[in-house]
């Protein structure tokens, strides 16, 4: 299942740049979605994961020099930092040659490395598009779709699997596989029950504020080696941190991140649920449908916009805040309820932040107006109007 506006985005990118970067964690689809393009020239795919491919690579400037007119999707491409200052090299070449566009293709599943060595070796020449789990918005919005979608997230063999049973089994396979290899490849020197355990403290904080000292002194570990660890798993596009909103308006605002998992599928697995009736008798459930929401929103947002949420010690609160390039504010409420109540504490919020509207998710329904600029939305109706 490849969504034809991603695909085009992409093939969109391919044709600006010479570059482009495909970031995503694994099992999100990227090499099924590089394998289906169609670029009108022959397409090269390397898995730096595998020895044939790796080999290739011996003499890079050699092997990739000779592939002028081609594609060269790179998979994994963060295992090889070394191969950056090579493609640079390749596409100045092929620019005073008068090729600007479509050269390399990098898939990548592990980001502030590959960020890191793009923004300083491939600046100016890549352009960079991440891949999420299938979105609401691409499977199609009615509520039997939804709460599908929400219970087993948005990764194709979960979402497409036969059972719920057989789903979760991926999922766990999935967390395990994440867990076990790549967390010690990456410099993570702990038993695998202890980074399950890890992982499971995280989804019951889930879409709050996690206290690093607390969750450390229960794993046996200091705050800094938790802080290392959620950096990790964050990095492999696994977790989000939605920082505070902050500026200076006379409260006092609530400074630590949100933590969430991404993925609500691999968040019901860390907490063992598998069917829609074991999430609603859940007391995550409120918290992963505010999480789940907020990642469906964000997906959609154009880059320039800067999330985040807004929270004073008084208690005062905005689930999200969407600020857009061209100065509007848009305070976004989740509720789990066809009945939202307008409540003074929003009022008093927006008006604290500058926002110029507000939005109170529901899961179903239809849209009705609560106050002038506030409304109540499905997320259905609210995604396909992006805003």
């Amino acid at each position: 299942m490849i969504p034809r506006a991603l695909q085009s985005q992409l093939l969109e990118r391919l044709a600006s740049s010479p570059a482009v970067a495909l970031l995503g964690s694994r099992q999100v689809g990227k090499t099924t979605l590089a394998r289906s393009l169609n670029v009108g020239k022959p397409i090269v795919y390397l898995d730096l994961e595998r020895p044939s491919d790796l080999a290739k690579l011996a003499d890079p400037e050699l092997f990739l020099g000779s592939l002028v007119d081609h594609l060269v999707v790179i998979d994994e491409v963060q295992l090889q930092p070394g191969l950056f200052p090579i493609l640079r090299s390749l596409i100045d070449e092929r620019r005073r040659q008068g090729e600007n566009s479509g050269q390399f293709l990098l898939l990548g599943s592990a980001s502030p490395e590959l960020l890191r060595q793009g923004s300083e070796t491939l600046a100016g020449r890549i352009s960079y598009l991440e891949l999420t789990p299938l979105l609401l918005s691409e499977i199609g919005f009615n509520i039997t779709n939804l709460r599908h979608h929400w219970v087993r997230g948005g990764y194709p063999n979960s979402l497409l699997a036969t059972s719920n049973e057989r789903s979760l089994t991926w999922r766990n396979d999935f967390i395990t596989s994440h867990i076990e290899r790549y967390l010690p490849l990456m410099g993570v020197h702990a038993s695998p029950l202890q980074l399950r355990r890890f992982c499971t403290m995280i989804a019951h904080q889930q879409a709050s504020m996690v206290n690093l000292a607390q969750t450390g002194n229960a794993l046996g570990l200091d705050g800094k080696t938790v802080r290392n660890y959620l950096d990790l798993v964050e990095g492999l596009f696994l977790v989000r941190r939605l920082p505070p909103w902050s500026r200076n308006v006379g409260k006092r605002l609530v400074k630590s991140p949100k933590v969430m998992w991404r993925d609500s599928g691999i968040l019901h697995a860390l907490l063992n649920i598998s069917n829609e009736d074991q999430l609603l008798g859940h007391p995550i459930a409120g918290h992963s449908w505010e999480a789940y929401c907020i990642e469906q929103i964000l997906a959609l947002q154009p880059q320039s916009t800067v999330a985040s949420f807004y929270r004073t010690h008084a208690g005062a609160e905005i689930d999200l805040v969407l600020e857009y390039a061209d100065g509007r504010v848009h305070a976004i409420e989740i509720k789990r309820t066809l009945s939202p109540k307008l409540t003074p504490g929003l009022i008093e919020s927006m008006h604290s932040i500058g926002a110029t509207q507000a939005s109170i998710i529901m899961p179903g329904g239809t849209t009705f107006p609560m106050a002038p600029n506030i409304e109540a939305v499905p997320l259905a109706a609210f995604l396909a109007t992006g805003s």
